[in-house]
């Protein structure tokens, strides 16, 4: 049996700051749930049924029961082939998650929460993407395009900063981000999970933000005479579609995208271990930041989450 091979070697960054209370979940019942969802033992005989354990849970972040029940899920069917990743998206991360005792537990809690985020934002993006190749051989053909498609071209032009009509620059730009590279940076830039920045404002990925537009929070120590701030968000995956649009637009990761651009023109599956290796201007890090991203994707065998399918029945509704 294929299964994920949790690390506890894989190094887990403390939590950062002072923490605010964001979304109230019972401890025992967190606990409940990270033991009683299906884990990655190899050598435990996982069934498919719904743990119930999740009842306890105060839904007060805005997830519905239904949401946190759906957390149980079975990680290893997914990646088997045999099992889909439910539509679900949490508001807001387990604010004591923390106290999850064993790594492993609380990484299977950290991955069954992000991985559905992940999987829907790229799957709208895949979506335009069609859009964009079927308008694209409309204009080829010589065919009118219709006004409200028009109107979505400029939009989409103005939002990447491409010539209105280049339908190949958008088609380079607007493109999916592998799970496995997402979840890697989610974990670390988030502490797994538990950092100041993520529980106060949902800020997975770290994002720094100049403008006073942006809702954000003050990193502590910050240098004096500095600015910047973390990005807040109203919702985890408005975090994860903010750092996908990130990737796609800045022009710190133009190598990012001509990276993915040509495996995609070669008819590659997008290797998330590959494009983690040109992502060493996301941190001043550098380079350690990019031998840590492939520990993690490595150490957790995040690349057989690359294949996960969503589950074509909508059990929630939709938090955006």
């Amino acid at each position: 049996m294929v299964t994920v091979l949790i690390s506890a070697a894989v190094v887990m960054p403390s939590p950062s700051g002072t923490s605010v209370a964001k979304a109230t979940f019972a401890p025992v019942s967190l606990e409940a749930i990270a033991k009683n969802a299906n884990r990655f033992d190899p050598h435990a005989n996982h069934d498919h049924t719904a743990s119930t354990a999740l009842n306890g849970f105060n839904t007060s972040s805005g997830s519905s029961s239904r949401d946190l029940e759906a957390l149980s899920y079975d990680l290893n069917a997914v990646i088997e082939g045999h099992g889909e990743v439910p539509r679900i998206a949490l508001a807001s991360l387990p604010s004591d998650i923390a106290r999850i005792r064993e790594t492993s537990e609380r990484k299977a809690v950290f991955f069954k929460t992000v991985l559905p985020l992940v999987l829907q934002v790229n799957e709208q993006i895949l979506s335009d993407r069609e859009r964009l190749w079927d308008l694209a051989t409309q204009m080829q053909a010589g065919t009118s395009v219709e006004a409200v498609d028009r109107l979505w071209l400029a939009v989409m032009a103005s939002r990447y900063g491409v010539r209105r009509g280049d339908v190949a620059a958008l088609l380079s730009r607007h493109d999916v981000v592998p799970p496995s590279l997402a979840i890697a940076q989610a974990a670390t830039e988030s502490a797994w999970g538990t950092s100041r920045f993520v529980q106060e404002g949902n800020a997975m990925f770290g994002q720094w933000t100049f403008t006073n537009k942006d809702a954000g929070i003050v990193p502590n120590g910050r240098t004096q005479g500095k600015t910047h701030r973390i990005r807040a968000f109203d919702s985890l995956y408005d975090s994860v579609a903010s750092y996908v649009l990130n990737l796609n637009k800045h022009r710190a990761y133009k190598e990012f995208r001509q990276v993915r651009a040509d495996m995609r023109a070669k008819g590659k599956t997008l290797d998330g271990m590959r494009l983690a290796s040109t992502l060493h201007r996301y941190s001043e890090r550098g380079a350690a930041y990019v031998s840590e991203l492939h520990a993690i994707i490595g150490g957790n065998d995040l690349a057989l989450f690359d294949g996960a399918r969503l589950s074509q029945i909508a059990t929630t509704e939709p938090l955006i």
